[in-house]
């Protein structure tokens, strides 16, 4: 069952880009952005990063931490990040625990072949730890936006 706001957010730590971990629970008082995107240096996924990056400055004033999670490796991630000057941290979830306790482990199909992967989706958790919104199956235009005035709304 995916979930929803009003959920509580699923508590994680992982390695993550940086040679350091996320924790979750670390962010208390605090805003989080969440998104979770299919794979690091591919089109869609470097939009999506460069959008949220863009606006990094905004989401801090925001008070609001932004973290992207795949399940590319730690050293994937360090290259994504260098490469595109990524202020925030990119989780790694190789075991996929996470994205599956988030419900964006999904089947998908291409070309009429079924595969297992990640659904773009972001969740926006306020400072209880509790989702206060989510989008899923995420377009990318404007996306970066819409979250950040929802975080500013907050």
């Amino acid at each position: 069952m995916a979930l929803q706001q009003g959920d509580k957010a699923p508590d994680f730590e992982l390695p993550a880009s940086g040679h350091a971990g996320v924790k979750l629970s670390s962010f208390r008082g605090r805003k989080v952005v969440l998104y979770f995107y299919p794979k690091d240096d591919t089109s869609g996924c470097t939009k999506e990063a460069i959008a949220f990056n863009a606006l990094r400055g905004r989401f801090a004033a925001a008070d609001t931490e932004i973290v992207g999670m795949s399940a590319d490796s730690v050293a994937s991630h360090d290259k994504f990040r260098a490469k595109y000057d990524l202020g925030f941290a990119l989780a790694s979830d190789e075991t996929k625990a996470v994205l599956q306790a988030y419900g964006v482990w999904v089947e998908k199909s291409m070309y009429g072949r079924k595969y297992m992967g990640i659904e773009r989706s972001t969740f926006l958790i306020d400072r209880e730890g509790v989702i206060a919104r989510v989008w899923p199956k995420v377009k990318i235009p404007g996306h970066a936006e819409e979250v950040l005035a929802a975080a500013e709304a907050l």
